[in-house]
């Protein structure tokens, strides 16, 4: 006999001769239990009250139904759940975890939810710097500047010996008619193009741009700042700063040589270069040849452009012959020679800077970094921050509660499928709040170490 479907059920055929249906109607159940583990992180840090303090509220408090902090809390934590749109907190203003997440289980007023919906949150994305009369929530585009490098700086115990500032351009593609669009040719779309400051897995900047401009513009008065509030931190600290050939500009090399900052650069390849290791590429060329695998040679250079450098500086050539021919490479650097020969420096120092790509690609694959679909440059760029500040949070709870287990490396997205999207039923009483998660979750010793770090990191 067939089974008789009910409205709002689901039937998924049978099983030993039980009919499987499905129907949402479990009433409290979340699937982002173990988003109190981002909770227990944020106490660690204070990332959403630092974050929330750099906003202003001009509203009349008697009237307010959601704090900014809990907006704020809301959205980054939203994002690090993997909810990009702000529409997703239509349903999720009703979720018992982010309630709990923002220490607000009921609304004071009858005809609200215990968070805020789309509306609320979209005003918040589009606040300005500073208030006016219609907006009256504004943020400090300086003070949220600032506070990624607090954040990295709290990150650490003592002051290291040494750093590594990775900086890097990337596209951020555009599918609109967003305020301060242009088509750049290399990448072949219109697009805006951040500027992005790491180091290691530590955000320290993520600065959006237009895209008709030089991938280095504006790079000289970040790093300025950035260094600026390290140092006054980490007087002793030494600074290596690491870029791709888009930032080998004399305002930069000149800036870190004045300051005591070293710098290792690509250098875009050119004739003249080319011909200054044409000897060595001819002895690459007869290694590969005879052994027939790619060969490499190193060559040191004294160098100074014809006219945009104001002085000789070290270059380091590779001189490289593969099976599709000559594959030379340049570096430019501030180090000395007894710090680091050629080789070293350009294999093992240099080319480490490919990392970085990978914290671009988490910041934007899995956080959403470049959902920049807002009408205006300001209000992308507050998005940038949101999405900024969940990877920091994200990262935190990696490096607090998950060192020395399987997920000491994984991805932000990884770290999420396994660790915070957990199902679980939700039961309130007078006295506590009980989640009862999925018995057959198998990352039940991660999240019970994970825990138990961050609840003693908070204190």
């Amino acid at each position: 006999m067939p089974t008789e479907c009910s409205p709002g059920q689901f039937a998924f055929g049978t099983v030993e001769g039980r009919s499987v249906v499905a129907a949402f109607d479990g009433g409290a159940v979340t699937t982002d239990a173990g988003a109190l583990l981002l909770g227990a992180t944020d106490r660690s840090i204070r990332l959403i009250k630092r974050f929330a303090a750099c906003f202003s509220d001009g509203r009349d408090g008697t009237r307010v139904e959601h704090a900014v902090a809990t907006l704020v809390g809301q959205r980054v934590i939203g994002i690090a759940l993997g909810y990009e749109d702000v529409t997703d907190h239509d349903q999720l203003r009703h979720d018992p975890v982010m309630a709990v997440l923002a220490g607000k289980l009921e609304a004071r007023r009858a005809d609200c939810a215990p968070l805020a919906g789309k509306s609320t949150l979209n005003r918040l994305e589009h606040a300005p710097a500073g208030t006016d009369r219609y907006r009256k929530i504004g943020h400090n585009p300086g003070a949220i500047e600032r506070l990624l490098v607090e954040l990295f700086l709290d990150a650490h115990r003592a002051p290291p010996k040494r750093i590594v500032l990775d900086l890097d351009a990337t596209d951020d593609p555009l599918h609109g008619h967003q305020e301060g669009r242009f088509f750049h040719a290399y990448y072949g779309c219109y697009c805006y193009l951040p500027l992005y400051v790491f180091c290691g897995r530590h955000l320290l900047a993520a600065r959006l741009r237009r895209s008709n401009i030089d991938a280095s513009a504006g790079a000289l008065a970040e790093v300025e700042r950035i260094i600026s509030q390290i140092r006054a931190r980490w007087p002793r600290v030494r600074i290596l700063l690491r870029a791709d050939s888009g930032f080998a500009r004399e305002a930069l090399m000149g800036w870190c040589e004045a300051n005591r900052v070293d710098y290792v650069f690509g250098l875009a390849r050119n004739a003249r270069l080319e011909g200054a290791i044409a000897r060595e590429l001819a002895q690459a060329e007869a290694t590969s040849r005879r052994t027939g695998a790619p060969a490499r040679v190193f060559k040191e250079l004294r160098w100074t452009t014809l006219n945009s450098w104001s002085c000789k500086r070290r270059v380091i050539a590779k001189a490289e012959w593969t099976h599709g021919g000559p594959n030379p490479r340049f570096i430019v650097t501030s180090l000395k020679l007894a710090e680091s020969d050629g080789r070293r420096l350009y294999e093992t120092v240099y080319c480490a800077r490919g990392e970085m790509e990978n914290r671009i690609k988490e910041c934007q694959l899995d956080l959403f970094a470049d959902r920049t679909s807002a009408a205006t440059m300001k209000a992308n760029q507050l998005r940038l921050w949101f999405a900024s500040m969940a990877y920091v949070l994200l990262c935190a709870l990696r490096r607090i509660g998950l060192a020395h287990t399987q997920f000491a490396q994984a991805t932000c997205g990884t770290i999420r499928l396994r660790l915070l999207k957990i199902g679980a039923l939700v039961r309130t009483s007078f006295r506590r709040v009980k989640l009862a998660m999925a018995t057959a979750c198998p990352c039940q010793p991660e999240f019970a170490l994970a825990h138990f770090r961050l609840i003693h990191a908070a204190f």
